[in-house]
């Protein structure tokens, strides 16, 4: 472990984990993984229960303040495989921004990146995604500077094309690297600093 006051490190949240300590609501939270932490250790931002991926953990105030500032747009891109194939205009739409609703509320969303791919470096999930025969599915990359409710979700349900499964991947330039479900990693101040406060995009 590295000698610090300020302590950062990096997650592969698991499918079905909540992005906090404690259990809520029938999911199990963060300390179900067996972390030994610091107890001022806390996650920057969070994904849903039924998302994967990059999660960051710190005890550092100001990367958190500015890591959740959206007036600082930090780039986050995802893994997301679709039901439904994935077609050049359905991309084209994503990129443009499509309208979606929250809380009753229809809201704009802003450009994205939106690629479609073939099947990414990912494990299997636990348990398995939903397959039906007749349909096919799609992998497509997603990239957003917001952080709305179900986002990516709501946004590729709004062009037809229902997410099937979610997976952070980066946030700017830090990535899961080859971190595996349940995985952690501690990095050093210097290290998560350049790769997200002070990234090139």
């Amino acid at each position: 472990m590295l000698n610090s006051d300020f302590r950062y490190f990096i997650i592969n949240k698991p499918f079905g984990v909540l992005s906090q300590f404690t259990a809520e609501g029938g999911h199990p939270g963060l300390l179900s993984l067996g972390f030994d932490l610091p107890k001022d250790i806390y996650p920057v931002g969070r994904l849903d229960h039924d998302s994967e991926g990059l999660l960051i953990l710190t005890n550092d105030n100001l990367l958190k303040t500015r890591l959740l500032d959206p007036k600082r747009e930090h780039g986050k891109k995802y893994w997301v495989q679709v039901e439904g194939e994935a077609t050049e205009a359905s991309m084209a739409r994503l990129r443009s921004g499509v309208q979606i609703s929250i809380n009753g509320k229809s809201i704009q969303t802003r450009p994205a990146v939106a690629e479609i791919i073939e099947t990414p470096p990912v494990w299997e999930r636990n348990p398995p995604i939903r397959v039906r025969k007749s349909i096919p599915d799609s992998w497509i990359i997603m990239g957003i500077h917001e952080g709305k409710n179900r986002q990516i979700r709501r946004m590729t349900a709004s062009v037809g094309l229902p997410t099937l499964r979610l997976v952070r991947y980066s946030i700017e330039n830090l990535t899961l690297g080859t971190l595996q479900p349940g995985e952690i990693l501690e990095l050093s101040k210097n290290d998560i600093y350049q790769k997200t406060l002070y990234s090139n995009r």
